[in-house]
């Protein structure tokens, strides 16, 4: 057994990690908001509001070229967006 394997498993990759846990649960503390909820600035929630509405639209030309049996290429092109808009999207900044 490796000694990484012994002991209760990390929660946190890293202390930073930890740290900023410790201060988003200091911060709620006393407030309403759930400990496990995410808090977004205006400027971040308009970004991933963008985000999304850019993946919706991918889907939807996606949909369309399906719908008007586009050749293989300009399918594969139109998934290949559609995966990375959807990469970007999950990702909170």
């Amino acid at each position: 057994m490796v000694d990484s394997e012994r002991g209760r498993r990390r929660k946190y990759c890293k202390r930073s990690c930890r740290q900023r846990a410790y201060e988003q649960r200091t911060l709620v503390e006393g407030t309403s908001i759930p400990e496990d909820a995410l808090i977004l600035s205006p400027a971040e929630a308009q970004d991933l509001g963008d985000r999304m509405f850019l993946l919706r639209c991918a889907a939807e030309d996606l949909s369309t070229a399906i719908s008007e049996r586009a050749d293989q290429e300009s399918l594969g092109d139109l998934a290949a967006e559609l995966l990375r808009l959807a990469q970007e999207a999950e990702r909170l900044r």
